[in-house]
């Protein structure tokens, strides 16, 4: 189809994944257009099919969307204009492997995901396509009822590519409006690769401490040499973004430690650890071993994510 506003009412929508962040996208999406499909398996995709999605949203208000199709697997898709793929990293390459029959070179795929090398992954697994990096800053989680809550006032995404081909900005851009349309908060991002480092190094000592002592954010800001480790992680990962050529500078690290030590919530714990305790499968390797690889292959020492690395493997 042609990207452009007066066919967005037309795009076939894929939604992979209906847990938080992709129940929130496919709830605003279904509500705005009437060709979106969700991926959601077992009771999670019977429930979607029977009471349709529904968000208890801060941010956007209470809905109940009807999406025009749920399906048991990413496989059971029909060729689509655009994918958003909302699962865990651990679960990317056997989506990608599911989707190798339904994406055409035209398909838009959206990956918004925790890591910084989702977008990359889907690019060497699929091989086709056009593939827009993302990120998104949202509090949303999925309930017993399979329901989605969206706490605070913000659910902020951002897309971009490092291609600067005309068909890849053309997909930017129909990102964009698709999302806006939907009243998703979303803007384009001239270095996306900077903004998803950003989120990343912060993610890297907000996910692995709290995890490895089991320890809420005031907790961690409390004890001294907690606090500091915190600090040495966020530091360690910008290290990493630095010698692989981020464009992420000295004010970024400053300004995630300064989330840390005064804008966190004392009772704020994150998805690693709530994984951990539970003894779910979880995003360990996304946080940490991805880091020490990239470190290894850089130079860069990395001894705090190192040891928190191994301990969390014990556990």
């Amino acid at each position: 189809m042609e990207r452009n506003k007066a066919n967005l009412a037309e795009a076939k929508i894929g939604v992979v994944g209906a847990g938080g962040v992709g129940g929130y996208l496919a709830a605003m999406l279904a509500d705005a257009y009437p060709h979106v499909t969700v991926v959601a398996r077992g009771k999670r995709g019977e429930a979607i099919w029977k009471q349709g999605l529904v968000l208890h949203s801060e941010h956007r208000g209470e809905k109940v969307s009807r999406p025009e199709a749920v399906a048991e697997s990413a496989g059971e898709l029909s060729n689509q204009d655009i994918i958003f793929i909302c699962v865990k990293n651990y679960s990317l390459e056997e989506v990608c492997r599911e989707l190798k029959d339904c994406v055409t070179e035209d398909t838009v795929l959206v990956p918004v995901m925790n890591g910084a090398d989702p977008g990359d992954r889907v690019r060497q697994i699929l091989g086709k396509g056009i593939v827009v990096d993302s990120l998104i800053y949202i509090v949303a989680f999925a309930g017993k009822d399979y329901s989605i809550t969206q706490q605070g006032d913000f659910a902020d995404i951002r897309v971009g590519t490092a291609a600067s081909g005309q068909k890849e900005q053309e997909a930017v851009e129909f990102v964009c409006t698709l999302l806006q349309g939907a009243r998703v908060d979303c803007r384009a991002a001239k270095d996306i690769e900077r903004e998803i480092w950003r989120k990343y190094i912060l993610n890297c000592a907000y996910n692995v401490e709290t995890a490895y002592y089991d320890n809420t954010i005031g907790q961690l800001r409390e004890d001294q040499k907690k606090h500091q480790e915190y600090i040495d992680l966020v530091e360690e990962a910008w290290q990493v973004a630095v010698a692989k050529g981020v464009h992420v500078t000295r004010a970024h690290a400053d300004a995630i430690i300064r989330r840390f030590e005064y804008e966190l919530a004392d009772n704020a714990t994150s998805s690693l650890q709530r994984d951990i305790r539970d003894g779910k499968t979880n995003e360990l390797d996304t946080f940490c071993g991805y880091l020490i690889r990239e470190a290894g292959r850089l130079g860069v020492d990395v001894p705090v994510t190192r040891k928190m690395y191994l301990g969390l493997l014990g556990k």
